[in-house]
């Protein structure tokens, strides 16, 4: 086989598509859908994948005026422990991603902000999960109070960069949507100092 660049390759991928033949709800949950599809694979056999149905969601990527980025401490349940990430929340159906992102900064953390932009869109389960986080930018901050959801418990707080970087390297901070965000922040900072 000879090599081709990614150029290529990335304008040929219906040698990689796999078609839907068939498909089922396994499980229709609160806002988690699981289904079960029967898909052809590209050399003609059959195969079976399950993944879970996200509506999507957005981060904030928030930086006070002294640099800080704005943290939340929550508890999650499927890793039965408290974790340390940026602001972030489930669309609701039909949705706009920026007005969601505004929302729950504000109902989680108080804060609003002046200035917003998108950073970038990820995809952070491929394997087994419809999923996408819109992460934005969010400067310019004013605090206010929190309009915490009933079942929503967190701590706010804020941090320089560099914790956030050690944080990373030595494993405190796992969340994949506040990995991102770091690294991505620190490349701006260095690019702007440069």
């Amino acid at each position: 086989m000879s090599e081709k660049s990614f150029r290529d390759l990335a304008h040929d991928d219906e040698h990689l598509a796999e078609k839907k033949i068939s498909g089922e709800g396994v499980y229709d949950g609160i806002f988690l859908k699981m289904k079960r599809d029967t898909v052809a694979l590209p050399d003609g056999q059959y195969a079976v994948r399950e993944y879970l149905e996200h509506p999507g969601a957005v981060a904030i990527l928030a930086i006070l005026d002294d640099g800080r980025v704005l943290l939340e401490r929550q508890y999650r349940y499927p890793i039965a422990q408290a974790v340390i990430e940026i602001p972030a929340g489930k669309l609701n159906t039909g949705e706009d991603p920026l007005l969601c992102a505004q929302r729950e900064l504000q109902e989680e953390t108080g804060y609003t902000a002046k200035h917003w932009s998108k950073i970038r869109r990820i995809h952070p389960v491929i394997s087994y999960s419809t999923e996408f986080i819109d992460i934005y930018l969010a400067e310019g901050l004013s605090p206010g109070p929190a309009l915490l959801d009933d079942e929503e418990f967190l701590d706010v707080f804020a941090a320089p960069l560099e914790e956030l970087l050690n944080w990373v390297e030595t494993g405190k901070i796992t969340d994949v949507k506040t990995i991102i965000s770091t690294y991505w922040l620190e490349r701006r900072r260095s690019r702007s100092s440069a």
